[in-house]
């Protein structure tokens, strides 16, 4: 769940960039949150080389009443690339990286941008290792995605993506330059990261309930939230992160309007038996926690029970 947000201070763009060339923009995973990028470059008029794990002769993208169809195929054998991408959208799990190593490795040239749309804060870190040499550019992504059970997507609000003021991020903005999808630059985009973090890591409370975004209007689970999302903020801030003592509140607000039917991506995940993001969206905040000293009594119970449920049933 993505569900747009107050936007934050942007600044103007660092330098104009051309737009990736027809043929050299990939997009590696193609579910709820890759669709909607890839619908979007369609409908602007640029081709996207879709990689994944299933071999699909489409995508469809629901939208405003109506279909997107983004042609095929999804590629699944890294070893059919001939050539690196000049542009390369990274949409899979922070769950699955290992599995999109080797499709990375064939994209990725020394020229390649590569744009992660994954939850967390840890984006580079985590890529540096498998991308190395690519200009690798985090985001933060605000749009409500949800992968429905003929595979297409329902986008349920507007797109829009966060990315650091930089050169590299400017590639990204002009590749999307046109279509519905709004890119904007953030000075701070640290701070903006993490306000993603915290409504990312209250959702996991979802899947140790297994209900949607109805929950939050019972009284006991807004103050429990409440709480949890103060104990992130501290943790946020100690990571350089410039959030008032009202986003708590703030966020808690937007969760409680929410349509009761809302999900998350991490309740998916948990309904259909996946591994779950719980490391990047809610482990975080303990190890961070750790490593400032600041205590996180709520995380010290939500991390292990998460990191249980994406286990499995526990059975055997």
């Amino acid at each position: 769940m993505s569900p747009a947000d107050p936007r934050p201070a942007a600044a103007a763009p660092a330098s104009v960039s051309s737009v990736p060339s027809p043929g050299t923009i990939a997009l590696i995973g193609p579910g709820a949150i890759g669709t909607t990028v890839a619908a979007a470059l369609h409908e602007a008029g640029r081709p996207v080389r879709l990689c994944g794990r299933t071999a699909r002769d489409r995508l469809v993208l629901r939208r405003d009443g109506r279909d997107t169809v983004v042609p095929g195929p999804v590629l699944t054998d890294p070893a059919t690339v001939d050539r690196p991408a000049e542009l390369v959208f990274l949409a899979v799990k922070t769950t699955q990286l290992a599995a999109a190593s080797p499709w990375l490795s064939a994209l990725v040239g020394p020229r390649t941008v590569v744009c992660v749309l994954q939850n967390g804060v840890e984006q580079l870190a985590a890529l540096e290792p498998i991308a190395p040499g690519a200009r690798i550019v985090p985001s933060v992504v605000w749009f409500p995605a949800e992968t429905q059970p003929d595979g297409s997507v329902l986008l349920r609000g507007d797109a829009r993506l966060t990315l650091p003021d930089d050169p590299a991020s400017e590639v990204v903005r002009q590749a999307l330059n046109g279509s519905w999808c709004e890119v904007e630059p953030a000075a701070d985009f640290t701070s903006v990261a993490w306000r993603k973090l915290l409504q990312n890591a209250v959702a996991g409370l979802m899947v140790l309930t297994g209900r949607r975004a109805g929950m939050f209007r019972r009284d006991d689970i807004a103050g429990l939230a409440l709480d949890y999302l103060r104990e992130c903020l501290a943790v946020a801030r100690a990571e350089g992160a410039a959030l008032d003592d009202d986003v708590p509140a703030e966020l808690l607000a937007r969760f409680r309007s929410f349509p009761a039917d809302l999900g998350t991506s991490i309740l998916a995940d948990r309904e259909a038996g996946r591994p779950l993001e719980w490391d990047a969206r809610n482990g975080v905040v303990r190890r961070l926690g750790r490593r400032h000293g600041i205590p996180t009594p709520i995380s010290d119970v939500i991390v292990p029970l998460l990191a249980a449920s994406s286990d499995g049933a526990g059975v055997g």
